[in-house]
């Protein structure tokens, strides 16, 4: 199966408690079909004090499952569904079905 969601994309929420945020893909875990948005699902973590850092309280975004966010439109930053077409280079790209545009640059 190709990837709809790559790190680096900029997403939306579209379910959930963090409905309507937008965020950058900070990690794809493909096994579990879920991703790590940027300021999306931030959670509070206790963590042991270790040799490279003190512990304490920490935060950080948890993974959220990929049928809960969608590309955003390169054109108008609304949630989109995620085509692929071949180029004239013969290489594969995702495109914006709603606006036609392509993703991948």
């Amino acid at each position: 199966m190709a990837a709809k969601i790559k790190k680096g994309d900029t997403v939306v929420v579209i379910a959930g408690r963090n409905k309507g945020t937008t965020g950058e893909v900070l990690k794809v875990i493909p096994d579990e079909n879920r991703v790590v948005v940027r300021g999306v699902n931030v959670v509070k973590r206790h963590q042991k004090p270790s040799q490279a850092d003190a512990g304490g309280l920490k935060t950080f975004e948890s993974p959220v499952h990929v049928s809960n966010v969608a590309l955003t439109d390169p054109r108008d930053g609304k949630a989109v569904r995620v085509g692929f077409k071949t180029d004239e280079h013969g290489r594969k790209t995702r495109y914006a079905k709603r606006s036609g545009e392509s993703i991948d640059v």
